[in-house]
Parts: structure tokens; C-alpha cells; sequence
């Protein structure tokens, strides 16, 4: 008989066996008293609902349970094979009771739920898509981009990918979370508490679209959350530097101080920096970062935290938007995800890297950004920066492939949630071999070989990092001269992503 098969024998008479013979084991949490159980059967019973069975709790979990899990999910399908869809569950729309609570154009926001039966952790992620900042440039959104300010044709279900998706092997370590994905419709960096009315044509309600799927999430369950993880890329990723603090004094308020309330920002860690080329502000890209928000903010009633705020002068409020300056404020843990090379901000930077060979100034810029963008994270106590040229990364498929200095950003990620229990725990220094501080020291895009694959814009074809800087023009001999390197031994460290 093979092991795989005396595992299964295992686990089937770990669900078999039972108190006095019964067919079926009721797991109780830990510190739950018989008392309590059968209080709990005993309102099952009244209402009609079956007992919740095998309620299991990976909040804790030490080390590597990937196998495991999947053989108890592998095992779940067996048992239960007409039901084995219902694995793969997809996320289910809930639009907003309080209808007041809007998108852009007044139809009323919402979410996307999928619930996780037993586990105590649950993942809130902000969708991103850049803003508009003016009556002008939210009527093209609106022509353009109408999902990003309307509620009216989103789907009923949606699946969820990378730290959204149930699959363990997408998704190691948060697969068995309950997934909340909320749309941005707000178009206002999920900060505007403005409603529509006569004088305005947009509502802007993103801080207050947040606010109202918590007090309705804590209904469905996240009253008994042990962690909420508050996640979101782009322009939700600043969304959660935003509002992370904000959410933790909601829970609080509320009575709920024992959730844990953390953040998790990717790709929303964004520099406000002097462009490459300075050019007026008309529209979202071609404006400079820092009078996009300055004009944004006073359009959408832009709120910001407190501690924040306080740091500057009246009517400078724009500044908690960036990182780096909102980042000493929080008192939620935060962990930061950002490529060192993010095409967001060359975009608004006014660095188009359209396949067209880049000139000296561009390239001293690519370069200079990457080293500025590094500065701001060394006091970052957990982040993962890859030197890669891309933008968004936690929802894609193949986020557990990026890694930095041979750690993936699954296990960076599992590194932080572990060392966060400890030091709630005893106070323990982070664990040795489990790193939470990561950051590239190579100076160029992609010279990481974990990168996300460049295709060649007119051709398709996959490059790599040589032939992706040949691509853009780059004089290898040049580069080597600058670093005072032999060409071939140059050639040997971009293939190498030293």
C-alpha cells in the first residue's frame, strides 16, 4: 500500500471516528469548552442550520503546510464530488444596502465576497486605475472607462487571482482566507467623502465605500476575525495607506480590538519626484504626480489620516498621498511591494519606453529613479522591491515567481504574518532564514532574472534582460565603461541579475 494511499486511510478515519462511535467529529477551536459546543448545537438546531463542521484555523500555522492542504482539499473533492466546483469558488457581487454610499455616476457601490467557513483571516483588496482630478478629464474616464465609475455592468461572479485565488498552489499561504475584492468606482484614490448633487456631477466616495463594506462585512462574519489584512495595488495600494489606520479605529469603535488590522501596498508607493520632461497638467498622464493630487484632492473632498495630516501645513494635505511621507504616520503594520522600475510612475514621470531606442538622459533617469525609489524603502521594515520594470504584481497569476535575493514574495509575505504573531506573542526578533526586508541592489530594469517576461512590442517575442536593453538602445560597451567593467564580464552579470 503506497504512503499516499495510508494518508488518505488516515485522514478518513480522522473524519470517521468520533465521540461514542458517531459517524461524523465536530473540531472545536482551541480554548472553545464543551459548554460552548453544544450551546452552539443546540442554536443549530433550533434554526434549522447543520453544525458547522471542521471549522480549522491557519491563522498560526508554523511552517510549510502546502502538501498538507492540498491533500486535504484533494481529499474534500473525493469525498464530496458532485460538490468539488464549489472548491473553486468564485467571488459573488453584494451591492451596498446603504444606497447612499456611491460609484462616480450614483449607482451604488459594492463587493465581492467569498467566504472561507472556519477561518479567522480575512483579506480586503482595493482595486486600482488610476483618477481623474477635474469635470473634463472624469468624462473621458466616464466614456472610456465606464467600470471604473459605474456599478451598472459589473459581472455577478468574478475569480479571484494570485492572493485573491482558493488555490494553494497559486496561493500558498492565504488561499483559505475570506476574499473580499472591492471595485474601484470612485475614481479619487479611495479618499473622496463628496456625494453627487446639483453642484457636483460626480460623487467621490471612496473613503466612505471602504467604511460601509466593513460595517457590512462585520455582519457576515468579521466580527470573529483574528486578522484583516487590508491589500490593494496601484492606486489601491495607496488606498490602503490611506485608510489602514482609518479601518482599525472603525473595528475599534465597533467594539472588535482584538482584530489585527494590517496593510499591504502594492505598486502604490509612488515618488513625487521633478519629471523628465516637465509638461502642463492636462490630463491624468501627462500631469506631474504632485498637482494631479494638489487639484484632486480639493475635487473629490479628499480626506486624509490624522497623524498624517498633521505633519503639514493647511492646504498641503496632498503630500500624505506618497508613501514614503504617510508611511512614518501609521501605526497599522504595513508591508510595501514595489518594483524599483514601476511604469506607473515613469509614465507620469513623462519616460515612455515605447521600444524606440532611449537616449543618455532617459536611461541617467531610469537609473537615478531606481536609487531614489530604493532610498525611500530602507527604513521600510517589511518590503519586497524587485529591480524590474512592470506595475502591479499580488493578483497576478504568477506572482510566487518574482523573488528578491532567492526569497519569493509568498514566503516574505508568510515571513511577516509569522514574525507579527511572535513579537504579539512574546516579543521575539524576527525568525532567522525568514526574511521581511527586501530590496534589489542591482542599478538597472530587470537585471533581476526573477523579472516578469518582456515581449518585443511589435514582434511578440519573449526577451531577455540582454536583449531587452539592446532593444532599448542601451551601448553595452558605454554601461561598461560607466561601472568600469570589461564588456563580457558586464554581459555575464545582467544574465546573472547581479
Amino acid at each position: 500500500m503506497g504512503r499516499g494511499t495510508v494518508q488518505v486511510l488516515l485522514l478518513l478515519g480522522l473524519l470517521h471516528w468520533g465521540p461514542g462511535g458517531e459517524g461524523r467529529k465536530n473540531w472545536r477551536r482551541r480554548g472553545q469548552q464543551p459548554a460552548a459546543a453544544a450551546a452552539a448545537r443546540e442554536r443549530s438546531e433550533a434554526t434549522g442550520q447543520p453544525v458547522e463542521s471542521f471549522p480549522l484555523d491557519f491563522t498560526a500555522v508554523e511552517g510549510n503546510m502546502d502538501s498538507f492542504m492540498a491533500q486535504i482539499k484533494s481529499l474534500a473533492q473525493s469525498l464530496y464530488p458532485c460538490s468539488a466546483q464549489n472548491l473553486h469558488h468564485e467571488l459573488r457581487l453584494h451591492l451596498l444596502l446603504d444606497s447612499s454610499v456611491t460609484c462616480n455616476d450614483g449607482s451604488p457601490a459594492g463587493y465581492y465576497l467569498k467566504e472561507s467557513k472556519g477561518s479567522r483571516r480575512w483579506l480586503l483588496f482595493l482595486e486600482g486605475g488610476w483618477y481623474c482630478f477635474n469635470r473634463e478629464n472624469c468624462d473621458t474616464r466616464y466614456d472610456t472607462m465606464r467600470r471604473l465609475m459605474s456599478s451598472k455592468e459589473w459581472p455577478i461572479t468574478k475569480t479571484g487571482t494570485g492572493i485573491l485565488s482558493s488555490q494553494p498552489e497559486e496561493n500558498p499561504h492565504w488561499w483559505n482566507a475570506n476574499m473580499v475584492f472591492i471595485p474601484y468606482c470612485s475614481s479619487d484614490v479611495w479618499s473622496g467623502a463628496s456625494s453627487k448633487s446639483e453642484k457636483n456631477e460626480y460623487a467621490f466616495m471612496g473613503a466612505l465605500i471602504i467604511q460601509e463594506v466593513v460595517k457590512e462585512l462585520v455582519g457576515k462574519g468579521l466580527s470573529n476575525a483574528k486578522v484583516l489584512l487590508l491589500a490593494g495595488s496601484s492606486a489601491g495600494g495607496t488606498g490602503v495607506l490611506l485608510n489602514v489606520d482609518r479601518v482599525a479605529e472603525q473595528l475599534e469603535e465597533m467594539g472588535y480590538q482584538g482584530i489585527q488590522v494590517r496593510g499591504l501596498a502594492d505598486s502604490g508607493w509612488f515618488l513625487d519626484n521633478k519629471q523628465y520632461r516637465r509638461t502642463d497638467c492636462i490630463d491624468t498622464i501627462t500631469c506631474a504626480p504632485t498637482e494631479a493630487i494638489r487639484r484632486g484632492i480639493r475635487y473629490w473632498n479628499g480626506i486624509v489620516p490624522e497623524r498624517c495630516k498633521l505633519q503639514f501645513k493647511e492646504g498641503e494635505e496632498w503630500n500624505c498621498f506618497f508613501g514614503y511621507k504617510i508611511y512614518p504616520t501609521l501605526r497599522c503594520p504595513v508591508f510595501v511591494v514595489q518594483w524599483l522600475f514601476d511604469e506607473a510612475q515613469l509614465t507620469v514621470d513623462n519616460v515612455h519606453l515605447t521600444g524606440q531606442p532611449v537616449q543618455e538622459g532617459q536611461w541617467l533617469y531610469i537609473q537615478n529613479l531606481g536609487r531614489e525609489l530604493r532610498n525611500t524603502l530602507k527604513d521600510v521594515t517589511a518590503s519586497f522591491a524587485p529591480a524590474c520594470l512592470s506595475h502591479e504584481i499580488i493578483t497576478r497569476n504568477h506572482w510566487t515567481d518574482i523573488q528578491v535575493k532567492g526569497t519569493s514574495l509568498p514566503r516574505a509575505l508568510h515571513c511577516w504574518d509569522r514574525s507579527l504573531h511572535d513579537s504579539n506573542k512574546n516579543g521575539k526578533a524576527p525568525l532567522k532564514g525568514c526574511p521581511i526586508h527586501l530590496i534589489d541592489s542591482c542599478p538597472w530594469p530587470h537585471c533581476n532574472p526573477s523579472c516578469p517576461t518582456i515581449r518585443d512590442q511589435f514582434t511578440g517575442q519573449e526577451m531577455n534582460v540582454i536583449q531587452f536593453l539592446m532593444h532599448m538602445g542601451f551601448d553595452v560597451q558605454k554601461m561598461a565603461q560607466q561601472q568600469g567593467l570589461e564588456p563580457s564580464k558586464l554581459l555575464g552579470m545582467l544574465s546573472s541579475g547581479s
